[in-house]
């Protein structure tokens, strides 16, 4: 699964991945069997409790104590009571996908960035991240995807990967002339994007200009 980041969570994952005793024993997905939904602690509940700057710093500390530990449930249920300390704490959420999807859980990493946009609507990534869970099913769930890559793209109008990303699940659906109209990539840098910009070019080669 694709999964897109700020440039911040970016460096606190190579730390997670690099460092981490819990990274290091449950997160890696080469040759890890799955953990079934069951074995894994049902998140705490949404409300947030008052508290401001303490409340944020114990959530940051929770996070802390989970990616040191070995123990996966128990740092799956710290990093979720950090998301109820402190809903904005992006680090906690990161962590949790990033836990949820190296098992193939998809539905708990849409789950994870539900929560997340209910306290930061405006969070491009994270509504980028739940059409990218849908996209990871198999077979993958466009239409599920779809509401989600175009409120990413209303956010930030010159996402070049979510406009790719409803050019290709408009091209899945038949729908050609939605999808040649967003895999021309408006409102997006091509120059600096070659690389998304050449993917779509090939597709609107494969359906026809």
């Amino acid at each position: 699964m694709r999964l897109t980041f700020p440039i911040l969570a970016l460096g606190l994952l190579v730390g997670f991945l690099s460092e981490a005793p819990l990274a290091a024993a449950d997160v890696s997905t080469s040759g890890a069997p799955p953990v079934s939904s069951s074995a894994v602690p049902p998140p705490p509940s949404d409300a947030a409790t008052d508290g401001g700057d303490s409340n944020s710093a114990k959530a940051r500390a929770l996070v802390d104590a989970a990616i040191n530990m070995s123990d996966s449930n128990r740092a799956v249920n710290l990093l979720w009571q950090a998301t109820d300390l402190d809903p904005k704490l992006e680090e906690a959420y990161i962590y949790l996908a990033l836990y949820y999807n190296s098992r193939s859980q998809f539905d708990r990493v849409v789950q994870v960035y539900q929560k997340l946009v209910k306290y930061r609507p405006d969070e491009t990534s994270a509504w980028m991240n739940i059409g990218e869970a849908y996209l990871s099913y198999s077979p993958p769930r466009f239409d599920a995807a779809l509401p989600f890559y175009r409120k990413a793209l209303d956010l930030d109008g010159s996402s070049c990967l979510a406009a790719l990303r409803i050019g290709e699940i408009y091209a899945q659906q038949s729908n050609r002339g939605e999808a040649l109209r967003y895999l021309r990539l408006p409102g997006c840098d091509r120059a600096k994007n070659a690389e998304l910009a050449e993917q779509a070019d090939r597709i609107v080669h494969q359906i026809g200009p």
